[in-house]
């Protein structure tokens, strides 16, 4: 019982490190796809948005590993979450 309460405590300490640093690429990639698609309805081609949207950010170009990094950051969120679910066998 001891080992999966600190599988669990892990679990949540670790959660709480990735969720800021995924929730920031990936709000950030939400908000520019919607704000875009509004946009273009309104006939505003904002094409710097899809930039941002897709990883380039100014000179800092991650569009190369940019959906990589997001399908794994949304892996890992998950995974931990999931982990933090799991109750401790009695």
């Amino acid at each position: 019982m001891k080992q999966a309460v600190q599988t669990q405590r892990r679990a949540r300490r670790v959660h709480r490190w990735l969720v800021p640093l995924a929730a920031v690429p990936l709000l950030l990639t939400a908000i520019t796809g919607s704000l875009y698609s509004l946009l273009l309805e309104q006939g505003v081609d904002a094409f710097w948005l899809l930039k941002i949207h897709t990883g380039r950010f100014g000179w800092l170009n991650l569009q190369s590993v940019y959906p990589t990094l997001l399908g794994a950051l949304t892996v890992l969120i998950t995974v931990s979450g999931l982990a933090m679910l799991m109750k401790p066998s009695r």
